[in-house]
C-alpha cells in the first residue's frame, strides 16, 4: 500500500483552494472529464502532488519556472525516484506548455493513460 502522511492533509487541503491559474485549467478544462478518479493536491509519502489517478499510478505535476533552477531539478529528480519505487509514473508539464500548448498536453496525458479523446467525459 502506498503510503499517506496525515501530517500533510492541512497542507494539501489549503493548496486545493489555492490552485494556480494553470493547474486550474488543466483541472477544470480537461482532467476533470476522464474516466477516471482523480485526486487534487493528493500526499504520497513526504510529497504532495498536484495530481494523482490510483487506478493507474499515474502523478501529473504542474511545473513553474521555479522547477528550472538546478536545486528544484534535483529536487523533483529524487521525488520522480521516490515515486517511481511505489510504481508511480510521474508526468511533467510546466505553465508555459499548459498556457501554450493545451491540447499537446492533453494529447500526451491521454497516450499514457492508454485513452482517446472519445473516452472523455462530455463537457457539462
Amino acid at each position: 500500500m502506498i503510503p499517506y502522511n496525515k501530517k500533510l492533509v492541512s497542507n494539501a487541503r489549503t493548496l486545493r483552494k489555492n490552485m494556480t491559474p494553470e493547474e486550474n485549467h488543466l483541472w477544470y478544462d480537461f482532467i476533470k472529464r476522464l474516466p477516471f478518479n482523480v485526486r487534487r493536491q493528493h500526499n504520497i509519502e513526504n510529497y504532495i502532488v498536484d495530481f494523482y489517478i490510483a487506478e493507474k499510478k499515474i502523478v501529473i505535476e504542474v511545473d513553474g519556472r521555479q522547477h528550472l533552477l538546478p536545486e528544484h531539478k534535483e529536487a523533483d529528480e529524487q521525488r520522480d525516484s521516490d515515486l517511481s519505487s511505489w510504481g508511480i509514473t510521474v508526468l511533467r508539464y510546466s505553465n508555459n506548455n499548459i498556457r501554450n500548448n493545451f491540447n499537446s498536453v492533453g494529447e500526451d496525458i491521454l497516450k499514457h493513460l492508454e485513452l482517446n479523446s472519445r473516452d472523455l467525459k462530455p463537457v457539462r
